[in-house]
């Protein structure tokens, strides 16, 4: 249960530096500690305490798997972040070479 509080306070941390940071990379690094808080959360949800790799045995009594869904699902997610994270890098370079400044408030009282 720990550990399910402490995603919850690591994606609210993200959540924070999205909310109150001004400068365009701090707010992606928040949006990455949202996603990572989110990828330990479906980890999390798989793991079950003993468990073992699903694959069948004749000689494993009563055995106990984890669910291996949540991880394929989190390999997917972090493919797919590390995607949209590299987008909206190239997107804050061609800003920061348009306007010449990261920060939020700057660029938005420029016109052109």
């Amino acid at each position: 249960m720990t550990l399910f509080i402490l995603c919850f306070v690591l994606f609210l941390v993200g959540l924070y530096g999205v909310l109150t940071r001004k400068n365009i990379i701090k707010i992606f690094i928040g949006l990455s500690f949202m996603e990572f808080s989110t990828f330990l959360f479906l980890v999390l949800i798989g793991y079950i305490e003993g468990g073992i790799a699903p694959i069948i045995s004749k000689n494993i009594t009563n055995p106990v798997y984890v669910d291996p869904l949540p991880q394929a699902m989190v390999l997917t997610a972090i493919v797919i972040a590390l995607a949209a994270n590299s987008m909206l890098l190239a997107i804050a370079i061609k800003i920061y070479k348009k306007y010449g400044t990261f920060d939020i408030r700057k660029i938005s009282n420029l016109k052109g």
